[in-house]
């Protein structure tokens, strides 16, 4: 299921400082958003937002019949959206445990689970090790093991915080191939990087967090960081 999430003067205050101010943002099905800001601009702090993770200092996100209100906690096994974290949290077990986590709470997905989990961590090009001790792992192989874990429950939102961040050429290949087919199968993604790569093109929409606001740009009408750093008057704001 494919599901359309809006957001209503969304801001987040810490103390005296607001971290930005959202007049309206939606996520529609197959939508493809590139996230782009400086460091501390709230970048994370919004898709945390967004996945239901943290709370806003005004606003709220919405999406049909309530979903946001059961968020995604772990007992319920909700695949709605999920937030994938630069430095994902994994937990102590081996790399298959780590991988089927999710789909035990789904009785459509729950039959042959090994089969499922061994076809994920082959996507990322770790099936050999399904049965290490996620300790043995690298930074990178970690972020793929997580992304594994997020692709096998066909999520209908994916937030990807600075996925590629850790990763090599043919690590970021692999997981444009898995980006690609939740595309393909209607689901949504939100990608944050400070640089452009193979997964930031599939992108067709781009969002910048600037001077506390948000700024929209179809990929038609892509806005340079020479652009965006001009003054802020020029810039087409929500």
């Amino acid at each position: 299921m494919t599901i359309k999430i809006t957001a209503q003067q969304l801001s987040m205050r810490f103390k005296d400082r607001v971290l930005f101010h959202i007049p309206t943002l939606s996520i529609g099905p197959n939508d493809a958003i590139y996230l782009k800001g400086d460091n501390g601009v709230g970048k994370t702090t919004l898709l945390k937002i967004l996945s239901g993770l943290v709370k806003p200092t005004t606003g709220k996100v919405e999406a049909p019949n309530d979903t946001w209100l059961h968020k995604l906690f772990p007992r319920t096994g909700r695949k709605d959206v999920i937030y994938l974290h630069q430095s994902p949290y994994l937990f102590d077990g081996s790399v298959y445990e780590n991988v089927v986590y999710g789909i035990r709470y789904h009785r459509e997905e729950a039959k042959d689970k090994r089969a499922q989990v061994i076809n994920a961590l082959r996507m990322v090009g770790l099936e050999t090790l399904a049965d290490e001790h996620i300790s043995v792992l690298s930074g990178g192989e970690k972020q793929r093991v997580a992304m594994a874990r997020a692709w096998i429950l066909r999520p209908s939102i994916l937030l990807m915080d600075e996925p590629s961040a850790s990763l090599d050429q043919e690590s970021i290949e692999r997981l444009v191939v898995m980006a690609q087919d939740l595309l393909d199968r209607g689901s949504s993604l939100v990608i944050t990087s400070h640089q452009q790569n193979a997964l930031t093109e599939l992108c067709r929409k781009q969002w910048w967090i600037k001077e506390a606001t948000l700024i929209e740009s179809p990929l038609l009408q892509v806005i340079s960081d020479k652009e965006l750093n001009k003054p802020y008057a020029s810039s087409k704001a929500n």
